[in-house]
């Protein structure tokens, strides 16, 4: 429950208490898992060092337990801090000695383990190997229905597909995970895609919507306190710099600040936009189809209370507002007119 909340820092936070009130007693498996939980928190601060320290501490408490899905975990974590520290050998090492653990393995463990295997051999350059060991782990999530591993999964799958050049594939990769996290309300998993579409829009040429994505998304890791990998945080920042060449210093900067501004339900359907079929055309909603009130209005994606508390008016009002807008519009629903503001620029 943890990791559900919108601050790594509170979630280090609960990890820590279960340790410190354990300190005095018998060593128990909680302890072990309590320290993986830590290294991820402190993995995704950027914390790299202490991570390892408690993925160790873990692996040592696990093998003294005799536990041997602790050991898979701590092994998994000690994996993914050695492909942020740059020990990209040392990672797939640490890979390999986790898949070679035996015994049943609980599902949530063998996912991580599925992960640490997938990053170390993708961030080493082993794409194909990288590429078999994400679709089995895609087909696992698929067959278990743990959502949010299918996320991951199809995720992981879209940035080795636009890795390979197949775009086509990435997008409908892509498209499925922001289906899937927007549907289970799954914020952290809505980031991780929305950042992924960032890189799907510079292989596309399309400089100024990957540029909002990756703002929009660079925004919403830091409320959460993500650091990001600094092999990742590498390429963004090349692929930045040859975006905002592109567009150049003014609309790039238009881009950011839009993507910035952005909240993450209107992020996710940006998203599910740029990595439609059919990419949606302003249509009906040109600049002057809708009066400034109403243009007003559908940037607002709240409650008919919430906007009419925001612009000071009734709520008898506010729907009469949105009933004209939508008999212009065509749009019934609140999701369809956020779709047409963010292809008409109001968003």
């Amino acid at each position: 429950m943890a990791f559900d909340l919108a601050s790594l820092a509170e979630a280090l936070g609960h990890f820590t208490a279960v340790i410190d009130a354990m300190r005095d007693r018998r060593p128990y498996r909680a302890v072990a898992y309590c320290l993986v939980g830590r290294s991820v928190a402190l993995l995704n601060l950027g914390r790299i060092s202490e991570a390892a320290q408690n993925a160790h501490r873990s692996l040592s408490l696990a093998r003294e337990l005799g536990c041997l899905a602790g050991e898979v975990s701590a092994l998994a974590m000690l994996g993914l801090a050695a492909v942020d520290a740059g020990d990209l050998d040392g990672a797939v090492q640490l890979a390999r000695q986790a898949e070679q653990i035996p015994g049943e393995i609980p599902g949530w463990i063998a996912r991580m383990r599925n992960d640490c295997v997938t990053v170390a051999l993708t961030e080493a350059g082993d794409l194909p190997a990288a590429r078999r060991a994400c679709m089995e782990g895609l087909a696992v999530a698929r067959v278990a229905g743990a959502q949010g591993a299918l996320v991951e999964s199809l995720t992981r799958m879209a940035m080795l597909d636009l890795r390979a050049g197949r775009t086509q594939d990435a997008t409908a990769q892509l498209r499925e995970a922001l289906q899937i996290a927007v549907r289970a309300d799954m914020p952290p998993y809505v980031d991780n895609a929305l950042d992924c579409c960032g890189y799907l829009c510079a292989a596309t040429g399309r400089h100024l919507e990957g540029v909002t994505a990756w703002a929009a998304a660079a925004a919403l890791f830091r409320r959460q306190g993500f650091a990001g990998a600094p092999a990742e945080v590498r390429r963004q920042q090349e692929q930045l710099r040859k975006a905002r060449q592109a567009l150049g210093p003014d609309r790039a900067r238009t881009a950011e600040e839009r993507g910035a501004a952005m909240s993450r339900a209107t992020a996710a359907e940006y998203a599910l936009m740029l990595t439609a079929p059919d990419p949606p055309t302003a249509g009906a909603l040109g600049p002057g189809a809708l009066s400034a009130r109403e243009r007003e209005l559908v940037t607002l994606v709240r409650t008919d209370a919430q906007i009419a508390a925001q612009l000071f008016i009734s709520i008898r009002t506010v729907r009469s507002h949105l009933d004209r807008i939508r008999d212009k519009t065509g749009c019934r629903r609140r999701a369809d007119l956020t779709r047409l503001a963010l292809s008409a620029g109001l968003l």
